[in-house]
C-alpha cells in the first residue's frame, strides 16, 4: 500500500490509519531502519494493546542525523525568507487536509478523546502559519555611533543546528511550536518524539517532507534509549541549540549537559499553576474555567491548574459545582463518542495520580467525587475533586498530571498571592475576580511567566509561551518565539 492509498482510507480502521505512517527513522530525507534493526512497541493506553513496532535509533543514528543537519545548514540558512515561510503554509494546509486522520493516530498513541486530538491538530496548525508569517519578518538594525565616525549594522542570523526533544501529552503542537520557528529561522534541526507517542511526529514529518522541506533540515530520531542517544549529540558541540519540553528533573540533567559546549537552550519545563478563586467572582465561570483548566488532556498539562485556592466564603458552593460538572464527564476510550475524558498514558502516570490522591485523603482532604482508579483494561482515572487539601498533601507541592482538583480554602488576597507563589515553579497561574483593580494587582505579584485572567486556558500561537523559576527558559510562540533561534551579530562600519 502506498502512503496515498493508505490516506484514502481516511478516518477508517485504526490498523488503516497506523498502516498509513511510516516507522522508520528520518534521516537526511531518508526513511531508513535504525542500525542493528532494533525497534520498540507504541502502545494504546486505553487497552495496553500493542499499536505497532518503530524503529529504535541507536547513538550512531543519531550521530547520522545530526551530520545531516550540519550537512544541510549553510544551505537552508541561505534559502529566501519567503521560500521557508511558503513551507510552513504548505505544511499548515496539509495539517487540516488531515486532521481526521492525524486526529485519530493521536488518541490511539496518546488517548486524550477525539475531539480534543482535532482541537491539537488545529493548534498545532496554526504554529506554523504564524512563524510562516515571522520568518518574513526578520529584522535587524542601523544607526549612527553615537560619537560619530562610524555605523552600526545589527543583523539576525540562524542559530545553527539544533536538538529538538518534545513531551508525549502534546506531540503535535509541541513538535510544530519548535519546528516552525527552526524552519523559519533558517535552522536544521535533530527532533526527538517521546517514546510513547512518536507516531504523531513521524506523520508530522512526512507532511513536511511533502511541503517542500529540503533533505537533512528535519531529522527525527525516535529511541527507547533518549539519553544515550541525545547526550552525545548535546556534548559534540556541533549543535548549537537545545529546545526541550519536558520535566525540571530531565531539564537540569540537559542544562548541565548543555553547558559542556555553551549551548543556546529553551527550556519549558514543569508546573504547579495555582488557580485563585475570590468572592466576587462569577462562580459558574470560575468552575468553567477550573474544568478547562484541569482537565484539558485529562490533566496531564503543565498548564493544568494544580492547586485551587477558592475564597472562604465561597468554597462550598463552587466545590459542589465543580464536582458535579467534573463528575458529568464520560470517561471512555477517547475514540469513543461523548468520550470527555480518556486514560492516562501509562501505569506509572496511573499510580502516580492514584498515590497523590491516597496521600491527601490520609492527611484529611475529603473526596467530593472520583477518587478511586478504572477497573480492567487502560491507565483510567475518574475525574476527581478533594477539598479541605493540606499544604502538607504531596499534591500541594508536585505536579498531579492527572484529572485531580485540589480545593483549599483562603481569607485574604494576600494569602492567596503567598500561597500561590509558595512553589518552586512559575509557568501559569489563574485569577478569577470581576475587580479590575484587584486583578491587575494580582496579575502583577504572581511570580509566574503566564497569567490567565478570567480564561482557563492561556496557550495561543500568537503570545509568548514561557515560566520563570523552576520551570523553564525562553519562551515559544509569538514574536519573540523566533528569537530564540536567531543569533544577533553586530558590525560595525568605519565611515
Amino acid at each position: 500500500m502506498t502512503d496515498n492509498d493508505a490516506r484514502s482510507t481516511t478516518a477508517g480502521s485504526a490498523e488503516a490509519v497506523i498502516a498509513s505512517v511510516p516507522k522508520q527513522l528520518y534521516v537526511g530525507g531518508e526513511w531508513r531502519a535504525a542500525q542493528g534493526g532494533a525497534t520498540f512497541d507504541v502502545l494504546d493506553p486505553s487497552t495496553g494493546d500493542v499499536l505497532c513496532a518503530v524503529a529504535d535509533a541507536t547513538p550512531a543514528d543519531g550521530r547520522a542525523a545530526l551530520d545531516a543537519a550540519v550537512g544541510a545548514q549553510a544551505s537552508f540558512a541561505a534559502v529566501p525568507p519567503r521560500q521557508r515561510a511558503d513551507m510552513l503554509t504548505k505544511a499548515f494546509d496539509l495539517l487540516h487536509e488531515r486532521i481526521d486522520d492525524l486526529a485519530r493516530l493521536m488518541t490511539l498513541e496518546m488517548g486524550k478523546p477525539l475531539a480534543e486530538a482535532k482541537g491539537e491538530i488545529a493548534y498545532a496548525a496554526e504554529f506554523f502559519r504564524h512563524f510562516a508569517a515571522e520568518a518574513v519578518r526578520i529584522d535587524g538594525g542601523y544607526q549612527t555611533a553615537p560619537a560619530g565616525g562610524s555605523r552600526f549594522l545589527v543583523a539576525k542570523q540562524p542559530v545553527g543546528p539544533c536538538l529538538l526533544i518534545t513531551p508525549w501529552n502534546f506531540p503535535m503542537a509541541m513538535g510544530t511550536r519548535k519546528l516552525g520557528p527552526a524552519i523559519a529561522a533558517g535552522c536544521t534541526s535533530v527532533i526527538k518524539p517521546a517514546h510513547q507517542t512518536p507516531l504523531s511526529m513521524l506523520a508530522l514529518v512526512d507532511i513536511l517532507r511533502e511541503a517542500g522541506v529540503p533533505d537533512g533540515v528535519v531529522n527525527v530520531v525516535q529511541t527507547s534509549d533518549p539519553n544515550g542517544v541525545m547526550e552525545p549529540l548535546i556534548r559534540s558541540g556541533e549543535a548549537r541549540k537545545l529546545s526541550f519540553t519536558g520535566s525540571t528533573k530531565v531539564g537540569r540533567i540537559l542544562l548541565e549537559q548543555c553547558a559542556d559546549k555553551v549551548l543556546r537552550t529553551s527550556m519549558e519545563l514543569g508546573g504547579n499553576a495555582p488557580f485563585v478563586v475570590f468572592e466576587d467572582a462569577d462562580l459558574d465561570e470560575a468552575v468553567e474555567g477550573a474544568v478547562a483548566a484541569k482537565m484539558r488532556n485529562m490533566g496531564e498539562a503543565c498548564t493544568a491548574a494544580n492547586r485551587i485556592y477558592v475564597h472562604e466564603s465561597v468554597i462550598e458552593e463552587f466545590g459542589d459545582k465543580l464536582a458535579k460538572a467534573m463528575a458529568a464527564m464520560p470517561v471512555g476510550r477517547g475514540l469513543d463518542d461523548g468520550t470527555r475524558v480518556g486514560p492516562l498514558i501509562d501505569d506509572a502516570a496511573l499510580r502516580k495520580v492514584s498515590e497523590l490522591v491516597e496521600d491527601a485523603v490520609e492527611r484529611g482532604a475529603s473526596v467530593l467525587t472520583g477518587g478511586e482508579p478504572g477497573q480492567g483494561a487502560g491507565y483510567f482515572y475518574p475525574p476527581t475533586v478533594l477539598t479541605g487539601v493540606p499544604e502538607t498533601a504531596t499534591m500541594a507541592s508536585e505536579e498531579i498530571f492527572g484529572p485531580v482538583a485540589p480545593l483549599t480554602s483562603f481569607s485574604t488576597e494576600d494569602e492567596a498571592i503567598a500561597a500561590a507563589n509558595n512553589t518552586e515553579y512559575g509557568l501559569v497561574s489563574y485569577v478569577y475576580t470581576n475587580d479590575l483593580r484587584r486583578s491587575l494587582r494580582v496579575a502583577e505579584a504572581l511570580e509566574t511567566g503566564m497569567v490567565g485572567l478570567n480564561q482557563g486556558v492561556v496557550s495561543n500561537p500568537a503570545a509568548p509561551f514561557g515560566g520563570v523559576k523552576m520551570s523553564g527558559l525562553g519562551r515559544e510562540g509569538g514574536s519573540t518565539g523566533i528569537d530564540e533561534f536567531l543569533e544577533i551579530k553586530y558590525i560595525g562600519i568605519t565611515t
